[in-house]
């Protein structure tokens, strides 16, 4: 059984959470399927709008997706909620990313 499956397997009997749905977009995104990743991505945020690693990943996903000024606004609410958090590695990342994004 893939991670995929386990996780598509735990969400179906009901075990919803900030982290299943982060773990589902990541896996849907290895698979480059952005639509479904974006959609596990959001509900994440949804479940726990304090993730700064969702927020990581899906404004990395809206950049994949060619969404360049949605990518920005979530990138700059994922650098506030991560430096909100104490989470500065993630905020680090996220500035990073930010600025290239930007440049472009």
């Amino acid at each position: 059984m893939s991670n995929l499956d386990t996780f598509l397997s735990l969400l179906e009997k009901g075990n919803d959470s900030a982290l299943l749905r982060y773990s589902l977009g990541n896996e849907y995104f290895k698979l480059q399927n952005l639509e479904q990743a974006l959609f596990h991505i959001s509900k994440s945020i949804e479940l726990d709008q304090s993730y700064s690693a969702a927020w990581k990943l899906y404004a990395r996903l809206l950049t994949e997706n060619k969404q360049t000024q949605e990518a920005i606004t979530a990138y700059e609410k994922g650098i506030s909620i991560a430096e909100k958090n104490g989470d500065k590695q993630a905020a680090r990342e996220m500035q990073v990313f930010l600025k290239r994004l930007k440049k472009n």
